[in-house]
């Protein structure tokens, strides 16, 4: 394989051996793939959880509780509290908590007294505030302590405002990407609630540059992006190609684990009944896509809910929209074609599917729709772009593509829905950018170094285990990671 100019330029048996005048790296015995992308991402957050308390293994609000106690002891006992700045958790999961142990503001009050704690759930949808922390972001909690939806979305963004933070997240930001790396990643789709273009061409000029990154644009930034002359695929200035504009991010309803998903059918187990909830009217959500396309930018609709993939499927439709839907969780069997016959890909994420499984049998008992329908996606024509959504999940490509190929976490339990499993070759290709499992002359120099063939791996837990086998990783030409 011969790389110039950040480019493959041959593929051939003694091709490098034509070209005396170039550097040499031996990879004999080793396995070559394309570079690996997360396909959604909210990279900030995602790196926040490298230095801040991760709640996802707790099982009940009094195991947050403790873990919170240790974390502020913690940080106490290191002269790091300080009651001007907010302790921030991430990832706790009250969906899977008994309904006896469910989060309230007496507990965490109890717990952090006058510190400011916010505490994020693991699908960003909600936060559990302590009281010092709700008068400090302006927002309202009754006795769960619980911020909901479109309230805790502007209330975690303006957490990175807060004194230290910028300090504290380049730091972070660095160790993300050389995390990253590790797993052989080489790009992602940054869907940052935040103003991503200007973020990311400053991060590009600090260094920040170890990543491909696709910087989506949320609805209220969308007019003044195009005002600043901006389209989907312009390249960020100082990102020596690294750095694109990417598609307009528009969350359509809620999430399942908030019950906020918007279904066609009710939640089961709830009182009084509910169907989940949309965050934009159908005819905003049309009007901006429309905006969109005219304008050049590509669409990337959330959308979890069957009744909500049903709405955003029809104005896309009408607005000629392009682009993805993040997530489509639950999908009506008549829906299914539609993504590949309107063109628009449909961006799983299926590692939720092994921490939802159990979700679904609670909350969604008589779905009118199918949950992760990977295999009915692809064989329908869809075209399969993989990610996690970190933090909700780990930005880990081995992840997703284990839990899409065998549908569990480990061997010991059977497989959620096997006949929506992938092959492995198709999680592969969903999982690159050239959207398939092997590199061919022309292609950037986007390629991981492998000392296992992973097409050969048999159970998920080797699949989990993979990053371990990541030898080097190379973006544009250059090492990123080496073993």
């Amino acid at each position: 394989m011969v790389i110039r100019n950040g480019g493959i330029t041959a593929i051939a048996p003694g091709a490098a051996g034509r070209n005396q005048d170039l550097d040499a790296f031996d990879a004999e015995g080793m396995w070559i793939i394309p570079g690996l992308w997360d396909c959604h991402t909210h990279f900030t957050q995602w790196s926040y959880t490298l230095g801040r308390l991760d709640l996802i293994e707790a099982r009940s609000a009094h195991e947050a509780m403790d873990m919170l106690r240790g974390h502020v002891s913690q940080l106490r006992s290191e002269g790091r509290l300080d009651p001007n700045r907010y302790v921030v958790g991430m990832r706790f999961r009250h969906s899977l908590w008994a309904d006896d142990e469910q989060p309230t503001l007496a507990a965490i009050d109890a717990v952090a007294g006058d510190q400011p704690v916010a505490l994020s759930s693991a699908d960003m949808h909600c936060g559990w505030v302590n009281s010092a922390a709700a008068r400090k972001l302006g927002v309202q909690v009754g006795e769960s302590g619980l911020v909901g939806e479109l309230e805790w979305f502007d209330a975690y963004c303006r957490l990175d405002d807060a004194p230290g933070a910028a300090e504290e997240l380049d730091r972070l930001l660095r160790e993300a990407e050389h995390d990253a790396a590790g797993k052989g990643v080489v790009g992602i789709r940054d869907y940052e609630m935040a103003e991503n273009i200007n973020t990311w061409i400053g991060r590009f000029a600090n260094g920040i540059n170890g990543l491909r990154v696709q910087a989506g644009v949320y609805p209220e930034r969308l007019h003044q992006a195009i005002d600043d002359g901006w389209h989907t695929g312009d390249e960020l200035p100082g990102s020596n190609g690294l750095g694109h504009v990417g598609a307009m991010k528009l969350i359509s309803d809620g999430s399942l684990n908030t019950r906020s998903a918007y279904c066609s059918t009710p939640y089961s187990g709830i009182e009084p009944e509910t169907f989940g909830t949309m965050s934009y009217t159908p005819e905003q959500i049309e009007s901006y896509m429309f905006v969109a396309a005219k304008h050049g930018f590509d669409i990337a609709c959330h959308a979890i809910g069957d009744e909500a993939n049903t709405i955003v499927l029809d104005c896309a439709e009408r607005a000629g929209a392009r682009g993805s839907i993040e997530h489509a969780q639950m999908l009506k069997p008549v829906d299914i074609p539609r993504f590949a016959k309107l063109g628009l890909a449909a961006s799983i994420q299926p590692q939720h599917a092994m921490d939802d499984r159990d979700v679904i049998t609670r909350f969604w008992g008589h779905p009118a729709g199918i949950p992760y329908a990977f295999r009915a996606l692809h064989d329908a024509g869809a075209r399969l772009l993989m990610g996690s959504d970190a933090p909700v999940a780990p930005l880990d490509p081995w992840m997703a593509i284990s839990a899409a190929v065998f549908g569990t976490e480990n061997s010991n339990r059977e497989p959620f829905q096997p006949e929506q499993c992938l092959d492995f070759g198709t999680a592969l290709a969903s999982s690159t950018q050239v959207g398939r499992e092997r590199l061919k002359a022309g292609d950037a120099a986007d390629l991981v170094l492998l000392d296992r063939d992973p097409s050969t791996v048999g159970t998920p837990e080797e699949m989990r285990a993979m990053p371990r086998h990541v030898q080097a990783t190379m973006l544009a030409g250059r090492w990123t990671y080496r073993k």
